[in-house]
């Protein structure tokens, strides 16, 4: 009996290191406004889709004349999240733009946490760009 009792007590505390929340706080009266684009999505992983939502895309130029993007994520679950993403970039015929940098790249969201990831065009010629998520295993 007391051995069952340790062990469940030892699953609980082992779950409960699992999950982590975060609390945030803003300034409500904003200054900055963002650049808000109009995105189409292509969810082909649901169990990512379900844990770790893309809330909006913004993007602005930077003063040297790139295209700079942000994309708001939102983790729905208690749990920290890991997964991968990649920009890619594409001129003004929609042609693709070879990136150096082209590799995905690792990432974790905290439990109900709220983040941006972004990036910067790899050169001036970019106009349009697509963002590529992942669940890591």
């Amino acid at each position: 009996m007391k051995r069952t009792l340790l062990l469940s007590v030892a699953a609980g505390l082992l779950a409960l290191a699992g999950c982590t929340t975060v609390n945030t706080v803003e300034n409500a009266q904003k200054e900055g406004q963002r650049n808000m684009i109009s995105d189409q999505r292509v969810i082909t992983d649901t169990s990512l889709a379900r844990k770790v939502a893309i809330v909006g895309v913004n993007s602005a130029m930077t003063p040297g004349g790139l295209l700079k993007a942000q994309v708001e994520i939102e983790n729905h679950t208690h749990s920290t999240q890991h997964f991968l993403y990649h920009f890619e970039w594409f001129d003004a015929n929609g042609m693709q733009v070879n990136n150096i940098i082209s590799a995905s790249v690792p990432e974790q969201i905290e439990g109900k946490e709220s983040k941006f990831i972004y990036s910067v065009a790899p050169n001036p010629d970019c106009r349009d760009f697509r963002v590529k998520f992942i669940e890591a295993n």
